[in-house]
């Protein structure tokens, strides 16, 4: 007698005579097969059940979706709609604005020039629940609003739960014979979710990888003094409030225990990652799991993008010294070998200095480790500089002061084989003055890496009219190589490529116009010069010298209403974190600016002031491509590197700005006399500061700076609240560290210069191709052919490899 059949076999028969009736079983074969080569991760060969689980549930969800879909359309639709806008389908994305003003987004551009390049990388971070908060704006006034980013899921990524990270917390070390142990450490999961990131048109798919933290399964349930179960499972929020929101201060330093928690969290588990990784892959090594360390720093390259993950450094420390005991010469040998730190800004207030009291209670044994770092460190400065005590304190990594604190700058350059700034001053400024000794005690260390931009994104995507123009007069390969623009310079006197050119530039205008409108209502004047500031409120990025411009325009039109002005929309836009009082106010200065210049029947069509709500990178891909004129106008010596200036240059804006971060290397590449540069250089700054700087003797001199600084006094556009922007004329006349008034003349002069050239549309726009055949150099691919060849040790390629579907080399 036969056995009678299992549920499960009978249900395979019918399975199998279903899909024979129904289906073409070879086509779901392949299906399936798709989905598990996808399913797995390039570092494991060998499928898990889980691996088949999920491929066999995408096979069958791609089975079902093309029926549910008809499902929906047959009931609920009875008229389906057919074809789809790309444009609108674009417009759903989310921004995942993970980051802060230009660092993080320098970040997406390094991934894409990565993979473009053929270099074998991943970028690491933390998948906030909520990102960069969105911005209203109410009765003038900036308003936040939680970034709730994936209410509708992320299609992009794939959660990797079976390579879940343990992270510690809090505890104590125990030192014994066998090493310090890091003991009754409370522990949080790092779940990772993976994002291809595909480079152009050379197979080339890299992957940035996202921590999310959960709590344990056991969490608090082993300590019932909790208050029992249910209280143990709702307390597993505090676990996983690490990874719940971005904190959204740029260039300031907030010295909150949850933000050195997130800090710690990314570190710890990106590191277990790579150890993991260099562990089991083969690398030429006979044995099955690697164990020996001294070829790490050949094969892993750790960049440090700012001091963020700066306890990098202790952690890797305390993985091989602590978890694969090496000693601690070796352990540092291949620490520094493997670490590298770009520093990301020069403000005092930006820097990184944890109270040491929060590091002792949080992680013990990183204090510990940091502690012998430094105490080695000065050994090495006393005996190059004996009895220089002063220098000794200058280069501490521990900063003695009523509050202890932790300098992660000193941590990291100490700990890193090469330092670099991101523009060429910036670098300069980090050599002369910001780290000086370090430069004195090591010159070999600090290096330039001017930052770039990814002419993906920033032409192509957000330009294609611009982009296809130039494809026509010089082909496609500048998109890989955008030195190649140069070949636009032959093409400065032509006619026909000036009037293309100009074209473009009018239907970009036309079209973010016409966004305006249709989001805000508001209508500009299209014919206008678009003069556009956008990037995070800060006082050293100078909005208030832009706003006392535009008052000084607006006095000029009221006292000559019978004059001809060249028309002009001014724009700003950009978030102000929520705590900074000053960034706050620029904001409601900016359109109280507008409401009364906007609704003046005297200036009419001749100047209008707009504030641009929620600025990100979704609305930066509309606006740059739409800019007539690109504000650059930090103080000299205070903006890094920018890249907002990059991309303004490449998309056909012209500049107006100061001598400061990367403008200086723009003004350079075009000739300084094909950008609008004004006011003091670093040495005029420096000798402002020795001599001291009165912002009073400016206001005295400048009967138009007098007026417009009366007029905020006495509430000319605060009719309502006269003494509303007190704060902002106080700071101005009394402690503005940035010295507006300073460069406001020759600002206003050199606006006059921009007016001129703009009322010759020809002139404009060969000043505009100069401008682009010059933008090369800021192609984030030659920043990071840099960073591979001068510091991780990496060859960039543009070699193509072969596509899942073609044959292996």
């Amino acid at each position: 007698m036969s056995r009678p059949l299992t549920d499960q076999e009978r249900r395979k028969q019918i399975s199998v005579r279903g899909l024979a009736g129904a289906e073409n079983v070879a086509e779901l074969k392949r299906n399936f097969n798709r989905h598990l080569h996808f399913t797995l991760v390039k570092d494991r060969n060998v499928a898990t059940p889980r691996d088949y689980y999920q491929a066999l549930a995408h096979t069958v969800r791609d089975h079902l979706v093309g029926r549910w879909l008809r499902t929906q359309q047959y009931y609920y639709e009875k008229d389906p709609k057919l074809g789809l806008d790309m444009e609108e389908l674009q417009e759903i994305e989310e921004d995942a604005g993970l980051g802060n003003g230009g660092l993080g987004r320098l970040a997406a551009c390094f991934l894409d020039s990565m993979a473009t390049l053929g270099l074998a990388a991943y970028g690491y971070g933390i998948r906030y629940e909520f990102g960069i908060f969105n911005q209203k704006i109410a009765g003038g006034w900036q308003v936040e609003e939680a970034d709730d980013w994936l209410r509708f899921g992320n299609p992009w990524e794939k959660a990797r739960p079976e390579y879940a990270i343990p992270v510690h917390f809090y505890g104590r070390v125990e030192h014994g014979p066998g090493g310090a142990k890091w003991l009754d450490t409370q522990v949080v999961l790092a779940l990772p979710y993976d994002t291809p990131v595909p480079g152009y048109r050379n197979n080339t798919v890299n992957t940035m990888r996202l921590w999310s933290a959960r709590a344990p399964n056991d969490f608090n349930l082993k300590d019932f003094n909790v208050g029992g179960y249910i209280q143990a499972v709702l307390d597993r929020n505090l676990a996983e409030n690490i990874s719940r929101v971005l904190y959204p201060n740029d260039n300031f330093f907030e010295g909150k225990e949850l933000r050195l928690k997130q800090e710690y969290f990314v570190v710890a588990a990106t590191l277990h990652d790579i150890v993991r990784r260099f562990k089991s892959a083969k690398f030429g090594s006979r044995d099955p799991v690697r164990t020996a360390f001294d070829t790490f720093p050949d094969k892993v390259a750790i960049q440090l993008n700012d001091t963020h993950p700066s306890l990098a450094i202790p952690e890797l420390m305390r993985i091989l010294m602590d978890e694969e005991h090496l000693g601690w010469d070796k352990a540092w040998d291949v620490t520094v070998r493997t670490c590298a730190y770009t520093n990301h800004t020069v403000l005092p207030e930006a820097l990184e200095r944890w109270p040491l009291h929060l590091l002792e209670s949080l992680l013990p044994r990183h204090l510990q480790i940091i502690y012998e770092i430094n105490q080695r460190f000065l050994d090495r400065v006393y005996a190059m500089f004996p009895g220089d005590h002063e220098r000794l304190r200058r280069m501490s990594l521990v900063e003695e002061g009523a509050v202890k604190r932790i300098n992660m700058a000193h941590l990291c350059i100490v700990g890193a084989h090469a330092v670099n700034g991101v523009a060429r001053i910036h670098s300069e400024i980090l050599k002369n003055s910001v780290f000086k000794d370090f430069y004195e005690l090591e010159p070999h260390k600090f290096q330039n890496k001017t930052n770039g931009i990814t002419p993906r994104r920033w032409l192509l995507l957000c330009n294609p009219g611009l982009a296809d123009v130039i494809a026509q007069r010089i082909g496609e390969d500048f998109i890989a190589d955008l030195d190649q623009l140069q070949q636009l310079r032959r093409f400065v006197d032509d006619d026909g490529f000036i009037r293309d050119v100009a074209k473009v530039k009018q239907e970009n205008k036309l079209k973010f116009a016409a966004f305006l409108e249709k989001e805000s209502g508001v209508r500009v004047n299209p014919e206008s010069l678009f003069d556009i500031q956008v990037k995070r409120i800060h006082e050293y990025k100078r909005q208030l010298l832009n706003c006392l411009h535009v008052i000084t325009l607006y006095n000029r039109i009221k006292k000559e209403p019978n004059k001809q002005f060249v028309p002009r929309t001014v724009m700003i836009g950009g978030k102000a974190a929520p705590g900074y009082h000053m960034a706050k106010m620029i904001i409601k200065l900016v359109t109280s600016i507008g409401d009364v210049v906007n609704h003046d029947p005297a200036v009419g069509d001749r100047l209008k002031v707009l504030f641009l709500e929620n600025y990100r990178v979704s609305l930066a891909e509309k606006v740059i491509p739409a800019a007539d004129l690109s504000e650059q106008i930090s103080t000299a010596g205070t903006e890094a590197s920018g890249t907002g200036n990059m991309k303004f240059m490449l998309n056909g804006a012209l500049t107006i700005g100061t001598m400061d971060g990367a403008n200086v290397e723009m003004a350079e590449e075009a000739g300084e006399e094909n950008l609008f540069i004004f006011g003091m250089r670093v040495e005029d700054v420096e000798k402002l500061d020795r001599e001291g700087y009165r912002a009073r003797d400016f206001y005295e001199r400048l009967p138009e700076l007098r007026q417009a600084i009366d007029q905020l006094s006495s509430g000319f556009f605060s009719p309502r609240q006269p003494d509303l922007f007190r704060d902002i004329v106080n700071m101005l006349m009394n402690h503005d560290r940035f010295k507006v008034f300073a460069d406001y003349e020759a600002y206003v002069k050199c606006q006059e210069k921009v007016s001129a050239l703009y009322k010759n549309s020809r002139e404009w726009t060969r000043m505009v191709i100069r401008n682009v055949a010059a933008s090369g150099k800021f192609s984030s691919d030659r920043t990071i052919a840099q960073y591979a060849r001068e510091i991780w040790g990496a060859e960039p390629t543009r070699h193509r490899i072969p596509a899942p579907d073609e044959p292996r080399e």
